[in-house]
């Protein structure tokens, strides 16, 4: 008798599947770009993984804390990425995140920088587009 297995569920920034996608970063991979690290990044939002959050923003605009369990909590709903570069060790992702807080849904529209030191790219900061 064939036995099937289950597909692999779906990634939270939208790749086919986590394991295949976000968990290697998660898991202490270095994401080769920006738009990798970003996506590592809206996962780990999604998933409340506060700690690798924490880790890849830039020391100089990192906050102490994200309290992410703080009521109301943010159901993340969909990501698009419109675009996404980088120059050497300074990159850019232009993207745009949806998700509900209390059932009311917003969207989040950021042009994001990031920056590579040694090797590793950090979220440096970005502009929210109203």
């Amino acid at each position: 008798m064939a036995t099937s297995s289950a597909p692999a569920a779906s990634c939270p920034c939208g790749g086919p599947s986590y394991n295949q996608c976000c968990a290697p970063y998660h898991a202490g991979a270095v994401p080769p770009s920006p738009e990798t690290l970003m996506r590592s990044r809206y996962s780990a939002y999604v998933m409340g993984l506060e700690d690798y959050l924490l880790a890849s923003w830039h020391a100089s605009t990192r906050p102490e804390r994200l309290d992410l369990q703080e009521e109301p909590k943010v159901k993340w709903l969909g990501l698009t990425v419109h675009h996404a570069a980088s120059d050497g060790d300074h990159g850019t992702v232009s993207f745009l995140a949806r998700y509900k807080v209390g059932g009311r849904a917003y969207k989040l529209a950021e042009h994001s920088r990031f920056v590579r030191e040694e090797g590793r790219w950090f979220y440096l900061d970005g502009d929210i587009a109203e």
